[in-house]
C-alpha cells in the first residue's frame, strides 16, 4: 500500500511539474533568446578574428623591408602596443580608486538629493563623445599640466616617469592618461555604486551592532561583497582605455619612441590612435599591417578580459 501511495504521489508530482512547465511556455522562449544571444556573441567574436586574421596575413608573410618602417611586423607593432598598454595602465591607476570612493560616497555618505544629484551627473559623463574630451585635453589639460609636468621633473627626475625634458605644449601621455581616466570613470562609478548598494542590509546593520564604525562596516561588508564588481568594472573601463581612439589622436604628440618617460614631447602612438590616423592614406601592404596591429589589439583585449575572468572565479571560488 506504501509504495503504491509513493508512486502516485511521484506520479502526481511528475505530472504537476510537467503541467506546470508547459503552461510556461515564457520561461522557455527566455532560456532560449539567452542561449541564443549567447551563441550570437561568440560567432559575431570568431567571426571578427577570422576578418582581422585574414585581413592581416599578407603583413605576417611579408618581407620586413615590405612593411611601414621596414624593420618587420614586430617592430611596427611592438611601440603601439606599448603606448596602448601605457596610457591604459595610468588610466585605471587613476581612475579604479576615484571610482571606488566615488561610489561608497555616494552609497554611505552623501545625503539621499546629493547622492541623486551625483549619480545622475556621473551618468551624464558617460554620454560626453570622446572627441569633447580630446579637445578639452588639449585646449585646457594640456597646457594646464605643464607647470605640474614641470614640477614633476624638477622633484622627482630621478625616475624614468619624470626625467624630463618637459614638454611645452602639454601634449603627454601623462595628460593621455588623466582624460582616459576622466573617460572610464564614469563607467567603473556606475557598476560599483550598483553593486555597493546591494550589499545585504543585515550585514551593515550586524557590522554596526558590533560596535564597527561606518569605516570598519565598510571594510568588512561592502568592499568584500563588491570585490568581483570592481574587478569586473575595471576590466570594463580598461576595454575602452585600450580601445580609445580620437581622444587620444587629438592630444598625443607622437614621436615612434618606446619610453616610460611621461612628460616629454617624444612619446608612442596607441593602436587604435595610429589606425584611425594613417588609414585614410594607406594602401596596399599598409593597409595589411594596420590591420595586422588591429589584431594585436584585439588578442590584447581578449587577454585581459580572460584573466580578469579567472581572477573573479577564483575569488567567487574562495567565497564559496
Amino acid at each position: 500500500m506504501s509504495s503504491e501511495l509513493d508512486s502516485g504521489h511521484t506520479g502526481a508530482v511528475t505530472t504537476t511539474g510537467l503541467s506546470g512547465s508547459l503552461r510556461r511556455p515564457g520561461d522557455r522562449i527566455f532560456s532560449g533568446t539567452a542561449k541564443g544571444a549567447g551563441i550570437t556573441i561568440l560567432v559575431l567574436l570568431a567571426g571578427v578574428a577570422a576578418f582581422l586574421i585574414r585581413e592581416a596575413w599578407p603583413a605576417i608573410r611579408a618581407s620586413p623591408d615590405s612593411i611601414p618602417g621596414g624593420e618587420g611586423l614586430v617592430s611596427f607593432i611592438a611601440p603601439l602596443a606599448f603606448g596602448t598598454v601605457l596610457g591604459a595602465a595610468i588610466a585605471i591607476l587613476l581612475a579604479v580608486p576615484m571610482a571606488v570612493a566615488v561610489a561608497l560616497f555616494i552609497t554611505d555618505y552623501a545625503p539621499r538629493r546629493v547622492a541623486q544629484s551625483l549619480s545622475y551627473v556621473i551618468d551624464l559623463l558617460a554620454a560626453v563623445p570622446s572627441i569633447v574630451y580630446g579637445l578639452w585635453g588639449i585646449a585646457v589639460l594640456g597646457p594646464a599640466a605643464v607647470g605640474i609636468q614641470t614640477w614633476l621633473a624638477d622633484n622627482l627626475g630621478f625616475l624614468p616617469f619624470f626625467e624630463g625634458p618637459v614638454s611645452t605644449t602639454g601634449r603627454t601621455m601623462l595628460v593621455v592618461g588623466v582624460v582616459l581616466a576622466v573617460m572610464i570613470l564614469p563607467i567603473i562609478t556606475a557598476v560599483t555604486r550598483e553593486v555597493f548598494a546591494r550589499t545585504p542590509r543585515i550585514h551593515r546593520e550586524g557590522a554596526l551592532a558590533l560596535g564597527a564604525t561606518r569605516w570598519e562596516m565598510i571594510r568588512m561588508t561592502v568592499l568584500p561583497f563588491g570585490k568581483s564588481a570592481v574587478i569586473s568594472a575595471s576590466m570594463l573601463g580598461l576595454g575602452r582605455a585600450l580601445g580609445e581612439t580620437m581622444a587620444v589622436a587629438i592630444i598625443l604628440s607622437v614621436s615612434g619612441v618606446v619610453t616610460f618617460n611621461l612628460i616629454s614631447s617624444g612619446n608612442p602612438s596607441t593602436i587604435a590612435a595610429n589606425i584611425a590616423l594613417d588609414f585614410p592614406e594607406s594602401s596596399g601592404l599598409d593597409v595589411n599591417a594596420l590591420i595586422a596591429s588591429g589584431l594585436a589589439l584585439f588578442a590584447i583585449t581578449l587577454v585581459v578580459n580572460m584573466a580578469a575572468r579567472a581572477v573573479i572565479s577564483r575569488d567567487e571560488a574562495i567565497g564559496r
